[in-house]
């Protein structure tokens, strides 16, 4: 624990002031691994877990000192899942490396499911422990979990769990004034639509060359919005 001690001491070091925000090494490191890691994640690279894993430890240190526990809990999660997807995209059965695939509308209808049940049960553990937000902060954890389950088995809907997620994450930080992190969120945002749009493609191609039909699309918002 000493150990450990030394190691997150530093990284809660404030640099500069950012408005009203104090920004110390862990939010800058988290907002640097953060676009990286989404960079990887839209190009499809397995080398997003690597950077994801140091991603989720400088944010747990963060939101630990921001007083945002289910968040901080929340990047435990994604080094456990960060490991697994990393296993998973490398040893994909017979292809080197997983292939893109659309969630069923079955898995979709279990994964909302998943999302509302955990949001309740953390919204009330949440309250108990005198979190800043307990209800944004359960919900954009469970839609997080979601969304990293989907892309663990590398679903394109796993970018409509992030985009929902986001769009609550920036004025959640902007709202603790950890502004450098609501931009960082920002950024992911805008990464998320180039991420779906780009996956889109790589399925289509992919489809094409192995001379298949499309797979039939389980729903998704952008049809309903045309």
């Amino acid at each position: 624990m000493e150990f450990l001690a030394h190691i997150v001491a530093p990284l809660n070091h404030v640099l500069f002031k950012f408005g009203a925000d104090d920004v110390t090494w862990a939010e800058l490191l988290g907002f640097i691994t953060g676009i990286w890691c989404v960079w990887l994640t839209v190009k499809a690279k397995v080398l997003n877990f690597p950077v994801g894993l140091a991603n989720a430890f400088f944010f747990l240190v963060l939101f630990l000192a921001a007083g945002l526990y289910a968040d901080s809990a929340l990047q435990i999660v994604f080094f456990i899942l960060g490991v697994a997807g990393w296993w998973q995209w490398l040893h994909a059965g017979t292809a080197k490396i997983r292939p893109t695939t659309r969630a069923t509308t079955k898995e979709l209808a279990l994964l909302v499911a998943f999302v509302i049940a955990t949001t309740a049960a953390l919204f009330w553990l949440l309250i108990i422990v005198h979190d800043i937000a307990p209800f944004f902060d359960a919900l954009t954890t469970a839609l997080s979990l979601a969304a990293q389950w989907l892309l663990n088995y590398k679903k394109i809907q796993n970018w409509w769990f992030w985009i929902v997620a986001d769009l609550i994450y920036i004025p959640l930080y902007a709202y603790k004034t950890l502004w450098l992190t609501a931009i960082v969120y920002v950024a992911f945002l805008a990464l998320c639509f180039l991420g779906l749009a780009a996956w889109k493609r790589d399925l289509a191609e992919a489809q094409a060359t192995a001379g298949e039909a499309p797979e039939p699309a389980a729903f998704e918002p952008a049809e309903i919005v045309k």
